[in-house]
């Protein structure tokens, strides 16, 4: 379950901008359904999805996420880059001093996928980037070299 403040921005933009849940699983190619998890906060929209999404909106995600209270205008043309953002990873995790272990246990899993994510293998999902985030007060878009 996401947390609560998590996503509350997602609701008002859309409605903002007079869209519809289906509109936008359309504007996302994604079933209707699946885009009112994301909304509901039964599941958490993919690092991917949530990249088309900020683009399309032209916002950041810290501002999607909840993390801000005001959006910050952005590119529509940002592209997630899976070597930079491991390699992101890395810094943060360095600059707290934390070796692959550690973070796998912060962020409930193995060492091996923390390795397959600084090593630009896999993409993060994006519960652990919200958790990296807000336990080290980082932002998402720097993270994933949003600009």
């Amino acid at each position: 379950m996401v947390k609560e403040y998590l996503f509350e921005n997602l609701i008002d933009l859309r409605e903002s901008r007079g869209l519809k849940q289906k509109d936008m699983a359309k504007i996302l190619h994604v079933s209707r359904p699946n885009y009112t998890r994301w909304e509901t906060k039964a599941t958490i929209i993919p690092l991917k999805k949530l990249n088309e999404l900020c683009n399309y909106f032209k916002v950041d995600m810290d501002y999607i996420v909840g993390f801000k209270r005001k959006a910050k205008p952005m590119h529509n043309d940002n592209v997630l880059d899976k070597k930079v953002i491991g390699e992101n990873i890395r810094k943060i995790r360095h600059k707290y001093n934390l070796s692959q272990n550690d973070l796998a246990n912060i962020l409930n899993t193995t060492h091996s996928v923390i390795s397959y994510y600084e090593n630009g293998k896999t993409l993060i999902l994006t519960a652990f980037l919200i958790e990296i985030c807000e336990r080290y007060n980082e932002s998402m878009d720097q993270i994933c070299n949003r600009k």
